[in-house]
């Protein structure tokens, strides 16, 4: 078998999953679109903002990738990243790990003791941040014992990751990895307890997309996709990125809070097909309803988790 290969058999159910040696897995979620003919296909459709192709995508992930690298970031140091649900959280999470780095999404709503105990639980090489969240990352920084040595919003004036990445490489070779090897971090909520940094491998997200996404909700590359719970969440990171990216489909991203008005709108002009809530949410979304109707002619399926649904929002 080729390298950076998962064949599925789907004579059986669920389907067989069968990985190469080496297997790199921003390979089949980034680079096979292009081979299979998606570049000028929408893949991101940020809300009162750009649109990004899956060719744009692919070539700034690399770029992410080699600036992290040329900045002194090392294949299996971990990448901190406090970025908000944007273009740039796709172009840094899949850049490290293209790159063989292991970024860790944190939560953006953290206060800068949360993110202290994190830069120095992991031992974090690089940090990322979105400007908006700058004051407490710098705060968080200043106090920890433990200093990363590449520290740079993602965007904004002066020194940023996207200033680098405008001057690096539009081309990135994967680095060599094994289906089992650590791929990327997700802190846990730490309800009991400190976070604890919850490891995940490299065919772990083909799993999860392939079981859920295709053999539970159907998905194809026809449909747009929209969660209100956020990609540093593991139940965003699917929704918004990585089922989307493995069926070669669309997300629509918003940083803003989820308020009802505002997902009634993004769900009215966007016109999801698969949208992602919580029963929190749900509720509000439909008081909000009872005032001001909306168009949900789009969505097909709705799915809820987070908490318990109760019955009488059904």
């Amino acid at each position: 078998m080729k390298d950076n290969i998962v064949t599925i058999d789907n004579s059986i159910f669920p389907a067989k999953l069968e990985f190469s040696q080496n297997f790199n897995v921003a390979v089949p979620f980034i680079d096979r679109h292009l081979k299979e003919g998606r570049g000028e296909k929408v893949v991101i459709n940020v809300h009162r903002g750009s649109v990004v192709t899956y060719a744009t995508l692919a070539e700034h992930v690399n770029r992410a990738g080699n600036a992290l690298l040329e900045l002194g970031v090392s294949p299996g140091d971990r990448a901190l990243m406090v970025v908000k649900d944007a273009p740039e959280f796709y172009y840094v999470f899949w850049g490290a790990i293209k790159a063989g780095i292991i970024p860790v999404p944190l939560n953006t709503l953290l206060r800068a003791k949360d993110y202290t105990y994190m830069v120095v639980n992991s031992e974090a090489s690089a940090v990322v941040y979105s400007p908006e969240f700058s004051d407490e990352v710098e705060t968080a920084l200043k106090a920890a014992s433990h200093k990363p040595k590449v520290v740079l919003p993602s965007e904004g004036s002066g020194e940023t990751l996207a200033k680098h990445m405008a001057g690096s490489s539009s081309a990135l070779n994967p680095a060599p990895a094994k289906p089992d090897d650590d791929c990327f971090w997700l802190y846990s909520s730490g309800s009991t307890g400190n976070p604890k940094g919850v490891v995940h491998a490299q065919k772990d997200m083909v799993v999860t997309s392939q079981r859920y996404a295709v053999e539970t909700l159907n998905m194809t590359s026809e449909d747009i996709n929209f969660s209100a719970a956020k990609l540093f969440f593991a139940y965003g990171l699917g929704n918004a990125m990585t089922f989307p990216l493995w069926v070669g489909g669309e997300a629509v991203l918003f940083a803003g809070p989820p308020t009802p008005a505002d997902m009634h709108e993004i769900i009215e002009k966007y016109r999801p097909s698969i949208y992602y809530a919580v029963p929190t949410l749900y509720a509000a979304q439909l008081r909000a309803l009872e005032v001001n109707d909306a168009d949900f002619s789009s969505i097909r399926v709705c799915i809820s988790a987070g908490e318990a649904l109760p019955p009488d929002l059904l």
